[in-house]
């Protein structure tokens, strides 16, 4: 079984490493002493705990069938005559997007701009941050 950290368990909330260590206090989570004599979560509860605890942004009152919206910040926008590459910051994470420079214009997306990336793909690469056994 998998263990992690509290400071990894509050990178992968995007939480501080306090509010983590409030919620094991409170009971919210269980805290386990990893190999290593270090405070951690065991990883199942840790993600059964994210699941639970995601909030999902209503960005929108529009159906659709993609179920990756990240509310976030345009931060850049470099566009040529035909076409647009739009950086957004999503809480953490960056995202960044290749559309047409008249999409881009249609939108009205500069930097500071409030937008929603949605991220509907056939393909996602999961790499393990763990070793092989």
């Amino acid at each position: 079984m998998s263990h992690v950290r509290i400071s990894d368990a509050a990178q992968y909330l995007g939480v501080s490493d306090d509010t983590v260590r409030r919620w094991v206090t409170s009971g919210a989570l269980t805290s386990i002493t990893d190999p290593s004599g270090r405070m951690a979560i065991e990883g199942r509860e840790l993600a059964q705990f994210a699941k639970e605890h995601a909030k999902t942004p209503d960005v929108s009152g529009a159906a659709s069938s993609a179920r990756n919206r990240f509310p976030g910040l345009v931060t850049a926008v470099k566009a040529d005559t035909v076409m647009a590459q739009v950086e957004m910051q999503c809480g953490p994470f960056r995202v960044v997007s290749l559309m047409s420079s008249e999409a881009v214009e249609a939108l009205g997306l500069e930097p500071g701009s409030v937008a929603v990336a949605v991220i509907k793909s056939t393909t996602v690469i999961i790499e393990s941050l763990e070793g092989s056994s």
